[in-house]
């Protein structure tokens, strides 16, 4: 399955293709508005969305496009190579977090919090899914990982493992919400991810025999 997520020129099958990243794209940033609506903890990288939103002022959703812009300049001593799902992650998703978190309302009682914050970790997996299964190139902080296990060597989880705890505890010192949804986003967001992408991958046709 790693072989088949390989990045696909974006000319091959464009109607097929572009439509489920901009799909997938939208609906991880209305799962992160879920999350962020639950208020039972976020996800690390929200965790830092967060914090730095509560310090500047600006929305969530204009927050997470400029991270998304600083982690992509980070891919330039990486060589790593943007594709076209690359650049949409940073424009789609914070637009979807934004228009989300107007519409959507904050709840008071628990019951739909929790409601929320499952709703969004599921929407998250099946989202990220979609859009990575779209084969247009990976977001700015998937590509900032594997850039530096390409780099250095060093192992995917190990560096993914680093990376997730250090922009947590950025986050969390800036002000970013953790709580029972971090940990519960960090222990099934793989399996999930994982287990929808069979199910949405594009795969190149092959001539009939």
């Amino acid at each position: 399955m790693l072989a088949a997520l390989t990045q696909v020129p974006v000319t091959v099958s464009p109607v097929r293709r572009i439509p489920q990243l901009l799909a997938g794209l939208w609906l991880y940033g209305a799962s992160m508005a879920l999350q962020i609506r639950a208020t039972l903890g976020l996800d690390p990288w929200d965790v830092l969305h967060e914090g730095l939103t509560k310090i500047t002022g600006l929305s969530f959703g204009t927050i997470t496009a400029l991270v998304g812009v600083a982690v992509l300049l980070c891919w330039i001593p990486l060589r790593q190579r943007p594709g076209v799902g690359t650049v949409s992650n940073v424009i789609v998703i914070g637009v979807a977090v934004d228009v989300t978190l107007a519409i959507l309302p904050s709840p008071a009682d628990l019951l739909p919090r929790i409601l929320f914050l499952t709703a969004g970790i599921v929407l998250n997996g099946l989202a990220a899914a979609v859009y990575i299964g779209a084969r247009l190139g990976p977001g700015p902080r998937d590509g900032l990982t594997t850039g530096f296990c390409a780099r250095t060597g060093t192992s995917l989880r190990l560096v993914r493992t680093v990376v997730e705890v250090t922009v947590l505890a950025i986050g969390w010192l800036l002000g970013g919400t953790i709580g029972v949804g971090t940990v519960l986003y960090a222990v099934t967001i793989g399996p999930l991810t994982q287990a929808f992408l069979p199910l949405v991958t594009w795969v190149s046709e092959r001539p009939a025999s």
